[in-house]
């Protein structure tokens, strides 16, 4: 496996992330754990937590098998934002619910300090003034190392990165945004943003759950039983079969299956090897519910998809652009 600075810090990761989702939801503690050590077996050493995974199961499954090595040979990633109990004040990015947030995470964790922070998606009730200082206030007394963010727009992280600037506060690293071959639209804002402030970018869902993992075809009138996509649509997930069961998807999903054939990889391999050439990736976060699933995605890294194949899936996934993205597109074309 490849590492990678996270944008423009001095901070080197694995470029796979392994995400701990499915921590005593799918996966049992010693499942998790032996997952774990094949994938630092495999030159991995960053993870992806959060507070709200399992209602914190996740972060202790990971603090237990996170006992058991050298603490700093392991980058620990988690998040803060959505509610943790009943009470008023136990969501959002106040200064309380960040501070208590960071205290509960650490106790979890079982560690003094948290590599990489984020706020899972932007608070509109919150002044974002009051969050980045607590953040600040986090990287200063150590309990912190980096922060970053997840969910937001554009905007939404520019005005952070300017106020951050503005006042002298610890500014966001990198950012965990949604994308994937199908969810393109990460790249009319978001990641020219990141690109331009030297974030870097963690993606999550690279396989827009399970769509890109090869299980789906053009044809196919439902989707399989025992499957995310199965599941998601009994639940209205956003990955359900009826909000991707189109066109634009059956189209990428042929040019995945010719790509993978031409590469000799699997569907999900080539996906997520898609990201790894995207300007501004730093690390994919690949999600597994057992042994299996986690061998087919480390072999997503140590390889290139060559010029013209990422070019074919750039062409069969691209989605049409909206206004005003469209009309500043074909303006120009006219320079």
């Amino acid at each position: 496996m490849n590492h990678r600075f996270i944008g423009k810090t001095g901070l080197k990761v694995s470029d796979l992330c392994f995400g701990a989702m499915t921590f005593g939801r799918e996966a049992t503690e010693a499942d998790s754990h032996h997952m774990l050590d094949r994938f630092v077996e495999a030159g991995g050493d960053f993870i992806d937590t959060a507070d709200v995974y399992t209602q914190g199961v996740s972060e202790q499954i990971v603090g237990r098998w996170l006992k058991t090595k050298q603490r700093d040979d392991v980058i620990i990633a988690t998040k803060v934002r959505f509610p943790m109990g009943d009470g008023v004040n136990n969501v959002g990015l106040s200064r309380k619910h960040i501070l208590s947030g960071v205290e509960a995470s650490l106790k979890r964790l079982d560690t003094d300090y948290i590599d990489l922070y984020q706020v899972h998606c932007w608070d509109a009730a919150t002044p974002l003034e009051e969050t980045l200082s607590t953040l600040d206030m986090l990287v200063k007394s150590g309990k912190v190392r980096y922060v970053g963010a997840s969910n937001f727009t554009g905007w939404q992280l520019q005005r952070a990165l300017d106020l951050s600037r503005q006042h002298g506060w610890e500014g966001f690293t990198c950012l965990q945004p949604q994308y994937n071959l199908l969810c393109r639209s990460t790249e009319w804002e978001v990641l020219p943003v990141c690109v331009d402030e030297g974030l870097g970018v963690i993606p999550w869902s690279p396989l827009r759950g399970g769509w890109l993992s090869g299980k789906f075809r053009r044809g196919m009138s439902a989707p399989p039983e025992n499957t995310r996509i199965k599941e998601a649509e009994e639940k209205g997930w956003g990955e359900s079969w009826s909000n991707y069961n189109n066109e634009s998807t059956w189209c990428t999903l042929d040019a995945l299956f010719a790509v993978a054939d031409d590469s000799g990889k699997t569907p999900a391999q080539v996906a997520i090897n898609w990201l790894l050439q995207m300007p501004g990736v730093t690390a994919p976060i690949i999600g597994a519910r057992n042994m299996e699933q986690l061998e087919a995605n480390l072999g997503a890294s140590g390889w290139n998809l060559t010029a013209d194949q990422v070019a074919k899936l750039n062409q069969a996934s691209e989605p049409p652009r909206t206004y005003p993205y469209d009309f500043i597109a074909d303006a120009q074309k006219r320079r």
